[in-house]
């Protein structure tokens, strides 16, 4: 068929609409893989996120996505099966762009975060199975897309999860974090920003030449890169947030400090709308009024002390009823101030510290050290989504335009990168109207997320999802997040710190989304088929 036929057309037109509303959908769920620990642990606003994410799922898609986007269009499938039939097939990739949109969209309504690719794996199947049956498939290539659906989150999550014990033994159990933190900071920055530009440059998009740079320069530009940045951490970031830690942690002590004081609930005060502290324990007990001698007089009006000699022997002889013990008072004690009895709220003293028994959140220091980490991994993240699941929203788009455009369902072109920057945007607005969705999911509902957990499950889901990047092997990122968060979930509370049967919902969503859009993606073919063809 003849290139730039306009036969073909209203075909090609369609596939800018259909993938525009798929990449809207993977935006919408699987952007949240990107940011929503960030999110749930509190150290970026999901406005902020947003921004972030849309820049760099904009720069992944463009310069390390074209290998993932060559996988989908033509190494799921015998394209050559489909020769002189080039309609037929741009019909497939309509069926499955359908196919594979819809169950993102029902996905995100009910807040699943199921794999982009899977929909989009399932939906070419499905198609290919309508059109040409069994041989229609590339069963070598599929095979190895399903097994690294299971080895991805094993993987992901083995590499979260030891991070993350890892650092819980070098800097979250130390008494005094602070230092140890401080110590490897400069360490983490640099391996963070070698492997990220590692991946950039290493048989990286021709449009900047770096498909031209050996292994071998690729790895000295990436350990220089990364050294030169650890030298910064050290030299320029470590002093100025150690003094910044320091202040922040004496301001805390103060504040507390002067949170630590009686407060007593009396028929003038009841109303008050101040609340406790939630660092301090509040016991609040009535007292008869009984009648005391000071100095040898007698008070029988219903007042008592206000101090005792031990707040652990006032609480606990309050509770046994017995106020003039509570009160380590005596007929024969000297004069103490007199308060009112008909309540009194006794505020015990707590350790000053950030931290709650049984709670497990991350002491301030740890919050400052590992706040902008978790941003600078989440963005790493963010760019890995965008390098491997914009393949997912515009594959069989640059399928449908190569067979346009050169009239041949060979598709021998490379893809265009404004082609990916389409994609990239819009799993953008995807994200900007409705990821607040998933992102609680991820971010909150699944485990409880702080800056150092969430940090080492960016880094682990990241390098993973990157790597298969390389290897233009479309892994689900959405396996890769969930499989981090549920090991350093374990990894930190064993079974309690994972809800499970949210858990279970998600890969129940996971083990249907292949069949069902699949079927999807048949039923749309054939009816596509009756029409057109």
């Amino acid at each position: 068929m003849e290139p730039w036929s306009e036969e073909l057309l209203p075909y090609a037109i369609a596939g800018f609409v259909l993938s525009f509303i798929l990449a809207f959908g993977v935006g919408a769920n699987d952007v949240a893989n990107s940011f929503g620990t960030s999110v749930g642990s509190g150290v970026l606003t999901l406005r902020n996120a947003c921004i972030i994410a849309t820049i760099f799922e904009v720069l992944g898609a463009i310069l390390i996505g074209y290998k993932v986007s060559d996988t989908v269009r033509k190494g799921i499938l015998d394209v050559s099966l489909y020769e002189n039939n080039e309609k037929e097939l741009m019909l497939g990739s309509l069926a499955a762009l359908g196919g594979s949109a819809v169950w993102n969209l029902v996905a995100t309504f009910f807040k699943l975060p199921i794999s982009g690719t899977h929909t989009i794996v399932g939906a070419t199947v499905g198609f290919s199975l309508c059109a040409r049956g069994f041989n229609g498939v590339n069963w070598i290539t599929f095979g190895k897309i399903v097994a690294s659906w299971f080895v991805s989150p094993v993987l992901s999550g083995i590499m979260s999860g030891a991070l993350y014990m890892l650092l819980n033994k070098l800097i979250l159990k130390k008494e005094k974090p602070l230092e140890p933190g401080l110590r490897i900071l400069p360490f983490i920055y640099g391996i963070t920003l070698l492997v990220n530009v590692f991946s950039i440059v290493h048989d990286g998009p021709a449009v900047l030449k770096f498909d031209q740079i050996p292994w071998w320069g690729s790895v000295i530009i990436a350990v220089a890169i990364g050294f030169i940045t650890s030298l910064f951490i050290q030299l320029v970031v470590v002093p100025r947030m150690r003094k910044t830690v320091r202040a922040a942690l004496a301001k805390e002590v103060t504040k507390q400090e002067s949170e630590v004081k009686f407060t007593f609930d009396s028929a003038d005060n009841s109303r008050s709308s101040t609340p406790p502290s939630r660092e301090l324990s509040v016991i609040e007990k009535s007292v008869t009024p009984t009648t005391y001698t000071f100095n040898n007089s007698s008070e029988t009006n219903g007042y008592i002390p206000a101090e005792s000699k031990s707040n652990n022997l006032l609480t606990a002889n309050l509770e046994s009823g017995c106020p003039s013990q509570a009160f380590g008072m005596t007929n024969n004690s000297s004069q103490v101030p007199l308060v009112s009895s008909s309540k009194v709220k006794v505020v015990s003293m707590e350790k000053l510290t950030d931290k709650k028994d049984g709670d497990d959140t991350d002491s301030l220091e740890i919050k400052k050290l590992f706040s902008f980490l978790q941003i600078l991994t989440a963005t790493f993240g963010s760019f890995a989504h965008g390098g491997n699941d914009v393949s997912n929203a515009i594959g069989p788009l640059i399928a449908l335009w190569a067979i346009y455009t050169e009239g041949s369902v060979a598709q021998s072109t490379p893809s265009p990168v404004y082609l990916l920057l389409y994609g990239g945007l819009g799993i953008s607005v995807g994200l900007w109207v409705w990821g607040r969705r998933v992102i609680k999911t991820i971010g909150e509902d699944l485990t409880k997320v702080t800056p150092s957990s969430g940090f080492t499950i960016e880094i682990g889901s990241a390098c993973t999802v990157l790597l298969a990047s390389k290897v233009g092997l479309p892994i689900s990122t959405t396996h890769c997040k969930v499989g981090s968060v549920v090991f350093v979930g374990w990894a930190k509370s064993s079974r309690q710190g994972v809800d499970w049967k949210l858990f279970r919902n998600i890969v129940i969503a996971w083990v249907v989304t292949v069949p069902l859009t699949a079927g999807l993606s048949a039923l749309l073919m054939l009816i596509l088929k009756i029409a057109f063809l």
